[in-house]
């Protein structure tokens, strides 16, 4: 299949190449994010590009024009049609390289300096994009591929956190190989913790598949419930009378240390306090997302420093935000790292960075000159 146009390799701006939708359950999700971050990008500063990947997997090419004009029309939800034509990302003898497929012919081809995978959940913030960006040598804008990886399995997640002596509360994690040969011995490890308790996706996010547990005769098929969206769950104790206080962090493996923003507070109206996915998407009164927190100065500083010891310990590049649960006394313990959080012009991410002095525009110019500072391989 030739090339129906010479390569452009000396275009006078760094291309950006925005990677968003993907095969997981927060496809929609990340077609909002990219719609928001394709509006607010510095056009002066960055070539931009568009690279869609539908629900079915496929890559394919979309107008930027076109991404920013996604948005929630009458309560639903974006989405990437299947008819169009295939992009294709792939290492040329310059450098990292796009292309569009167009029957026999690859046409239009760009080369990219930084990847912006918008992309949530499986297969985008897991480091398995991460992976291929690396092989492709294309740098790209977040955390690595072990650092993806170990940040969307809440279970290793944990592991790590405990490791560096950060505090997380008690939970269950039940392999699909567990749940099929000793269902009896992992649901009384459930039984051993203190109700109520959330069952959940090991490795998803956006509040899918998630139910609050009130009953220890409900958590089978919670488990089952989960298990739709991940053969791994976790089974985690409740945290009764806390506050869910979120952290944004900023950085670079070469920084000597990252950047908190400041915390902000997610406040439910609702009975069972539960933040799930119609309360984060398309919420109306049973949410106040307050920034910044209403909280001391000194537990303010506790959770800053440990979002940073978080994003360190799972050696975090780019950005990250890192949610805990604060008691009445200010004790503070991690509830997970999110290495892709939300990044609509909403989102708690960009929201808490704009209090902090970063207004959302230089925010996306921040972290894309990192990932154009990053060195190619293993680093």
């Amino acid at each position: 299949m030739p090339y129906g146009r010479p390569v452009h390799l000396n275009t006078d701006l760094p291309t950006v190449a925005i990677v968003f939708g993907g095969d997981s359950s927060e496809h929609q999700i990340s077609c909002l994010t990219a719609a928001s971050v394709a509006r607010a990008i510095d056009v002066d500063q960055f070539r931009v590009v568009g690279i869609g990947i539908t629900r079915t997997g496929r890559w394919v090419h979309v107008p930027v024009e076109e991404i920013r004009e996604m948005a929630v029309v009458d309560n639903v939800l974006p989405a990437l049609s299947e008819d169009r034509l295939e992009a294709i990302l792939h290492r040329g003898p310059h450098g990292a390289e796009l292309v569009i497929r167009d029957g026999d012919r690859l046409i239009d081809p760009v080369r990219v300096d930084v990847a912006l995978a918008l992309l949530h959940g499986p297969f985008g913030e897991d480091g398995t994009v991460q992976g291929l960006f690396e092989m492709a040598g294309v740098r790209y804008v977040g955390s690595g591929v072990a650092a993806s990886a170990i940040g969307m399995d809440k279970h290793l997640m944990k592991l790590v956190f405990s490791a560096q002596a950060l505090p997380v509360g008690p939970y269950v994690a039940i392999s699909p190989r567990e749940w099929a040969t000793d269902r009896a011995a992992a649901l009384d490890a459930v039984a051993s913790l203190h109700f109520p308790v959330y069952v959940k996706p090991a490795r998803g996010g956006s509040s899918m598949g998630i139910s609050r547990v009130e009953r220890m005769e409900d958590v089978e098929a919670a488990i089952d419930k989960a298990r739709d969206f991940d053969p791994k769950v976790l089974v985690e104790q409740g945290f009764v009378d806390c506050r869910e206080i979120e952290c944004g962090v900023l950085g670079s493996l070469e920084s000597p240390t990252a950047e908190a923003s400041v915390p902000a507070e997610i406040r439910m109206h609702t009975e069972d306090g539960f933040y799930d996915f119609e309360a984060k998407y398309l919420p109306d009164e049973q949410v106040s997302l307050d920034v910044p927190a209403d909280i001391l100065p000194e537990v303010a500083d506790r959770v800053r420093e440990m979002a940073v010891k978080a994003f360190h310990a799972l050696d975090g590049e780019g950005l990250a935000r890192v949610d805990f649960f604060v008691d009445r006394q200010g004790e503070a313990w991690i509830n997970e790292i999110n290495t892709m959080p939300g990044f609509t012009a909403l989102s708690m991410f960009p929201r808490m960075w704009e209090h902090s002095g970063l207004a959302y525009p230089d925010l996306i110019t921040r972290l894309i000159t990192l990932a154009l500072n990053r060195p190619l391989g293993l680093r």
